[in-house]
This record gives C-alpha cells, sequence and structure tokens, in this order.
C-alpha cells in the first residue's frame, strides 16, 4: 500500500506546461527608449535647459536685447537691498497666510456637507466647480459686478445700511483681503474635490461605532473625520501652499495689469507679490537677471517651506 501522505499529481497537471516569463530583449528596450525619446527631448530643452538658463541669468546682466554679461552676485545684493522686494514678499506672506487656512477650512466644511445624500447632489457639485474652469477674465467681470465703485452690488449695501462706500481694489487695507476672497471663491471646488475623495474613503462603519457609543455629529466630525482625512488636509496646504506663492494671474487681472502692465500690483504696491514683481522687472523694465534672481529666491522659500512642510507631517497626519 502506499503511503497515506502520497499525493498522485492530477491529470490536468501531467499536461500543464510550466509558465516561462518572456525574457525582455534588448530590441524591446530600445523600442520603449524611442518611445520615451520626445518627452526626454522636451524636458531636456524645455525644462532643464531653461532652468540652468535662468540660474545663469541670474548671475548675470541681461536684457534680452543684449548678450548676458556676467555679474557675479550683483543681483542677490542688489534683490535683497531693495524696500519694493522686502515689500513684495510681506504681500505674498498676507496672501498665504490669509489664503491658505480660509479656503482649507471653507473647503472641507462644503465637501462634508456634499458628502451628504442630498436631492439634486452633483447639480450643487457642479455649481460649485464652475469657477474652477472660468478664466480669470470672467472672473473680473463677476468680481466688477460687486465691487465697482461707482455702480458694485457692495456699494449699494452698504449705502442702504447708512455706510459710506468703500474703494475695495483700489483701498491699500481691502485690496489683498478682498484679492483672497476672490481667490477662493474660483478655487474652492477644486479643493473641495480633493477632500470629497478623502472623505469617501472613511469607513462608514466607523461612523456606525462612534453612534452606538452616543457621539454626536461634530464629535464624530472632530475626532473621527479630521484624523482620517488628515493626510488629505496636508496635501491640501501644501498645494494651497505653493499655488499661493506662485499667484499671478488672479492679482494681474484684478489690479488692472491687462490696460497696463507697470499698474499691476496696486493701489501704490500694496497687492504687490513676488510673481508680479519678477513679470514686472523681467518683461515690463526687460532687467530678465534680475528678474532670474527673483524666481531662484521664490524657489529656495519654497523649497525651505515644503521641507518643513513634510518634516512637520509626522506630527499631525494620522496614518492607519
Amino acid at each position: 500500500m502506499e503511503p497515506a501522505d502520497v499525493i498522485h499529481p492530477s491529470p490536468s497537471s501531467k499536461t500543464a506546461r510550466p509558465v516561462r516569463r518572456k525574457k525582455l530583449r534588448s530590441s524591446d528596450g530600445k523600442w520603449g527608449l524611442l518611445m520615451v525619446t520626445p518627452y526626454l527631448i522636451h524636458f531636456v530643452v524645455f525644462v532643464l535647459g531653461s532652468l540652468l538658463a535662468s540660474l545663469y541669468y541670474s548671475f548675470s546682466e541681461y536684457d534680452i536685447l543684449n548678450p548676458p554679461k556676467w555679474a557675479g552676485l550683483q543681483n542677490y545684493e542688489k534683490l535683497f537691498h531693495e524696500p519694493i522686494f522686502w515689500k513684495s514678499l510681506g504681500n505674498t506672506l498676507y496672501f498665504a497666510v490669509l489664503f491658505v487656512p480660509l479656503q482649507t477650512v471653507f473647503a472641507l466644511m462644503l465637501a462634508t456637507a456634499l458628502n451628504q445624500r442630498l436631492k439634486g447632489l452633483k447639480l450643487f457639485r457642479l455649481a460649485h466647480f464652475l469657477p474652477v474652469i472660468s478664466s480669470w477674465t470672467v472672473i473680473l467681470y463677476v468680481a466688477d459686478a460687486f465691487f465697482n465703485i461707482r455702480f458694485g452690488l457692495a456699494n449699494a449695501f452698504l449705502v442702504k445700511l447708512g455706510l459710506d462706500p468703500q474703494r475695495w481694489l483700489q483701498d491699500e487695507r481691502l485690496v489683498i483681503p478682498l484679492l483672497v476672497l476672490i481667490a477662493i471663491w474660483k478655487g474652492i471646488g477644486y479643493i473641495m474635490v480633493i477632500f470629497l475623495a478623502g472623505l469617501q474613503n472613511v469607513p462608514s462603519d466607523v461612523y456606525e461605532a462612534a453612534q452606538i457609543d452616543g457621539a454626536g455629529t461634530w464629535r464624530k466630525f472632530i475626532n473621527i473625520t479630521v484624523p482620517l482625512i488628515s493626510g488629505t488636509t496636508f496635501l491640501v496646504v501644501v498645494l494651497s501652499t505653493i499655488s499661493t506663492f506662485q499667484a499671478f494671474e488672479q492679482i494681474y487681472v484684478m489690479t488692472g495689469g491687462a490696460l497696463d502692465a507697470t499698474a499691476a500690483g496696486g493701489p501704490n504696491n500694496s497687492s504687490l507679490v513676488l510673481m508680479i514683481y519678477l513679470y514686472r522687472e523681467g518683461f515690463s523694465f526687460l532687467r530678465m537677471g534680475y528678474a532670474s534672481a527673483i524666481a531662484w529666491v521664490l524657489f529656495i522659500i519654497l523649497f525651505v517651506l515644503t521641507v518643513i512642510q513634510v518634516r512637520l507631517q509626522k506630527k499631525w497626519v494620522h496614518y492607519e
């Protein structure tokens, strides 16, 4: 008799052929390299080449019309001794301090509200996302209907209340808060979609267990929702910070840059941010070497801020 632990192969296993992995041939690698060659050419010429050229120009005197002349650290020395640079940096930080937390909080609240089972939910989501795909020129006309000095709805409302009308975007104290408000209205739909993706990944059984334990809506939001989407919140904060320091189009259009490039960042440079300052120096005054130095300082600031945020994420991002 045969031992009980001997197992005979089934008939099908006798005829089954071993699966052989196809070896990568040298011709396959050549075809793969050929497929990515257009992107590699684009990256080398238009990305890496532009970065290296910009770095060289930042140490040169260059006005586009004449060949660059090596100037060493002259552009950076001038930059750090220029009061308007520090003003533009201060305006950028002020814009970021207002924009990043407000947009994050409002987008999270909106995403939480639109994550419920409501009638016409898709229509509400679409309505909040429409400003994202609208151009800043369209947003300008909408904002002008509210904040125009002569016939805007905001001043009409203030007059009805017996208050004095305001100059809004022409007021040095109000221009950045208003630009932040308009930027939030335009971009909140995009951040809302990111938060919606995070909210829909939270397990429903966690909420059910909390409800059985007697937790209310607010406690479930604070103790469950916020910790479990902290990774999404971190992503939103990083993206919002980068976009804030690169803010250009909204400020350029809203402060009259479309009509006069030198007027962008007004009034009295009160809304002049680093990107507007860079554009004005490089393309209005043709100081391309000086503008390249501004660009590299901006890059270093963003790099340092991103590294700090990545280091801090371990303290407040929840990992399952």
